[in-house]
């Protein structure tokens, strides 16, 4: 089982699993690992993970009380926030920042059925620094679910019978499993297995963007390519360009950004080659595009940034004028 322990001794964000590791070779990170560990257990935990921020874009939607659209955003986020989605025991200030930003398009009063897209991101600080960089951040275009003003929502993971609460517990397992990837690597493997259990679960509901070969990018697409074995190349990218890249460039830049150059070069490359239908390499570089332009406009060997344009206007060509930047 892997715990996130952030900032316990020196405001640094690292997994006790991963310190565990590292102390196999060095007795004083050991020594940390065990007094990490006893602070977390007398410490109180916030037993909550995630730090949720709904907002509601009504604008489509006429002729409809507002007290609707303030109810669901109270108590959605009042479920997601309030719950604890694992056993794993975070501080207040180790909880994983994420925003729904949910467009209503239509909204039926009478089967309470709700039409909407929502475009989901979560973010984690960089290792001493006030720099926050994104690490998933997607478009869902089918967040189409029912719900009442009255409604109470549960949640059962092995029974899935609710697609609000299924689309919320897919979001909180993605999330916690995609931030505990980026502190050690292949960290979030247990949280992950259970978001595709859920999706598994959720083929009978009435809704889409459950199904296998539906659409490219749908729910069912995101977690299943991400688990694929021959995806392993993007997990391992998680690791390096978050843990040995950004959060090292606050000690040294230029090996943090010759962390991100080799994973890019080695990794992403490789998972867009192996798995060229796969959406997860572009989705990553929309996300990304303005962070990495910065990392190496003006920065860097003219064959490094050569070479890093190249695989990236290659996986998406449509963000060049980003792409471009890196080359100055």
């Amino acid at each position: 089982m892997l715990t996130i322990l952030r900032s316990a001794f020196y405001n640094i964000i690292i997994s006790k699993k991963e310190l565990t590791v590292l102390g196999k070779n060095n007795s004083l990170i050991r020594t940390i690992a065990v007094m990490a560990m006893v602070w977390s257990c007398i410490v109180p935990a916030s037993a909550q993970e995630l730090l949720a921020k709904f907002t509601v874009n009504r604008n489509a939607v006429q002729g409809t009380d507002n007290a609707v659209f303030e109810k669901f955003k109270e108590t959605i986020e009042d479920f997601v926030n309030h719950k604890q989605w694992t056993n794993l025991h975070f501080q207040e200030h180790e909880r994983i920042p994420c925003n729904f930003n949910i467009t209503v398009k239509k909204y039926n009063s009478e089967t309470n059925l709700w039409t909407c897209t929502a475009m989901i991101q979560a973010s984690r600080p960089v290792f001493n620094s006030s720099y926050t960089t994104t690490f998933y951040s997607n478009n869902d275009g089918d967040f189409n679910f029912e719900f009442s003003q009255f409604d109470q929502l549960e949640f059962n993971e092995d029974v899935i019978d609710n697609q609000l609460t299924a689309l919320i517990g897919y979001y909180a397992f993605l999330i916690i499993g995609l931030d505990l990837e980026t502190f050690s690597p292949n960290g979030g493997e247990e949280i992950l297995q259970r978001c595709m259990n859920l999706t598994n679960n959720a083929q009978n509901l009435a809704f889409s963007g459950w199904k296998a070969f539906d659409n490219s990018k749908n729910r069912f697409a995101i977690i299943n390519d991400y688990l694929d074995g021959a995806m392993a190349p993007f997990r391992q990218l998680q690791y390096d360009y978050y843990r040995k890249g950004l959060d090292e460039m606050a000690n040294n830049v230029e090996r943090g950004r010759t962390e991100i150059t080799t994973t890019i070069e080695n990794n992403l490359k490789k998972a867009h080659n192996d798995r060229p239908l796969s959406l997860l390499p572009q989705i990553w570089t929309e996300f990304k595009k303005d962070e990495l332009a910065n990392i190496y406009k003006g920065k860097g060997t003219q064959k490094e940034k050569e070479s890093i344009y190249e695989i990236l206007q290659s996986i998406n060509a449509s963000q060049n004028s980003q792409w471009e930047k890196i080359k100055q």
